[in-house]
């Protein structure tokens, strides 16, 4: 269930009536299936899920009352709103007494119907925002625990950090965890009472993202229909954790640098300035001093926002964890895939403790919940592991412990070593092809020590 609209089940053994309120609620963004006995209902309900049944009370061989039991028995999870007529509301009464979430007089003011059912829709979505709340905590908890001492050590200066409204900067590979890290600090400060408002920069138009972290007035471009408060706003008191900040053009660069600075912002169209107080995080899995060097990347802003650095481990160097959030992913998809897992192949467990994991946490965890996808009979078995390969699985037990830049000038190195020779070390053509100037080359001979 999602703000998209409700899963709606309308049972009436008036047909006309059903169109009617299928009518009435799919205009209101809703899906509306119908039933003309109660029968036919829990047919219905066995191959498909619904958020809300709408049943009519009086109906010939299984009334509303033995419907709603049914439906509590077999579904609790699925609201039911009892239609009832003038001379009836006893019986309804009886019925919520029962369980029902409320009812509605039939042949009434259609209002009554509409209104009963947005309701219930804000009741789901408030539910649900708890529940993926409650959720994102308690997968955070599991994350942050840890038998590494370099994780630890992690863990030891956000804390620290946390308590002052330094700008943090983190640092690791894709999937490591830098949002979940995130949180801590902002659950460790004096701000956590406050919004933690999030944005992932990554492959985000300038003009959208522009919006998105600023807001707008009303009319500001086309398709800006209504005013609109962007994240920084809403960060105020609070933290704004902006992830991938590496991939941010120079010209947004600009602005958030002014924005950080003078702790202000304007709406896009507006000219009002709005004062702002927000604790700046940052993440990126790029090497921002590399992208400063070739352009990519203001030197003044990245030392705004690395007022205090923290690098996150990948997994790998991790080892000690593995155990333990191989068990929490394992527990996590049993449970939001109602299925259950007694037996772990030993090879599927030798899998994935040794596997060094490329993707960190985020590639565990989707392997552990397609392993649990696949699972028949609450059985895992190595049939179902995805792709690496046994044999890539094997190389990996090989990879070398090596930062980025040390594997991009190894590359680097090689891939000019090759082209030289391919041109019999024409330095004007090896140029040419590698799409840098003479100059450019003779330098990267010297740096990287080739021989011409």
């Amino acid at each position: 269930m999602s703000k998209r609209g409700l899963k709606i089940l309308a049972v009436d053994d008036e047909q006309d009536y059903c169109n009617v309120m299928k009518v009435i609620l799919n205009a209101k963004g809703h899906q509306t299936d119908i039933a003309l006995s109660g029968v036919g209902a829990l047919s219905l309900m066995s191959q498909n899920h619904y958020d809300l049944v709408i049943t009519d009370l009086m109906m010939p061989e299984m009334d509303g009352k033995q419907l709603l039991r049914e439906i509590k028995t077999q579904y609790p999870g699925t609201e039911v709103i009892m239609l009832t007529a003038y001379g009836s509301i006893e019986n309804a009464v009886e019925a919520m007494r029962e369980g029902a979430y409320s009812y509605v007089t039939k042949g009434g003011n259609p209002e009554e119907l509409v209104r009963e059912t947005e309701k219930l829709h804000d009741m789901l979505n408030l539910r649900l925002e708890n529940q993926l709340l409650k959720e994102k905590v308690s997968e955070s908890d599991a994350m942050l625990e840890s038998n590494n001492p370099a994780f630890r050590g992690t863990l030891s200066v956000a804390r620290k950090a946390a308590c002052s409204d330094a700008n943090i900067l983190l640092l690791g590979e894709s999937g490591v965890g830098k949002e979940v890290v995130a949180r801590y600090i902002h659950q460790n400060s004096p701000r956590s009472k406050r919004h933690f408002m999030d944005l992932n920069c990554h492959a985000i138009a300038e003009t959208v993202l522009e919006s998105e972290l600023f807001g707008h007035e009303k009319g500001s471009f086309t398709g800006a229909l209504n005013k609109r408060i962007g994240r920084i706003e809403a960060a105020d008191q609070g933290t704004l954790f902006l992830d991938e900040i590496g991939d941010i053009p120079l010209p947004m660069q600009a602005k958030l640098l002014k924005t950080i600075e003078n702790k202000k912002v304007y709406r896009m169209g507006g000219n009002e300035e709005i004062e702002v107080d927000f604790r700046l995080v940052t993440a990126t899995n790029k090497d921002l001093e590399k992208e400063i060097e070739e352009g990519r990347f203001r030197e003044d802003f990245y030392y705004r926002i690395s007022t205090i650095t923290i690098d996150i481990p990948p997994l790998r160097k991790r080892k000690e964890d593995v155990p333990l959030l191989i068990d929490y992913f394992f527990k996590k998809s049993q449970n939001e895939m109602k299925k259950s897992i007694r037996i772990i192949d030993d090879q599927v467990m030798d899998f994935l403790l040794s596997y060094h994991y490329p993707g960190n946490v985020r590639e565990l965890k989707n392997i552990i919940e397609r392993l649990v996808v696949l699972s028949e009979g609450g059985i895992v078995d190595y049939d179902s592991m995805p792709i690496p390969s046994k044999a890539e699985k094997r190389k990996s037990f090989n990879v070398p412990d090596k930062g980025l830049r040390e594997v991009r000038k190894e590359a680097e190195k090689e891939y000019i070593q090759n082209i030289l020779l391919k041109n019999n070390n024409n330095m004007t053509k090896t140029a040419e092809m590698l799409g840098i100037t003479r100059r450019q080359l003779f330098n990267k001979v010297v740096e990287h020590n080739l021989v011409k």
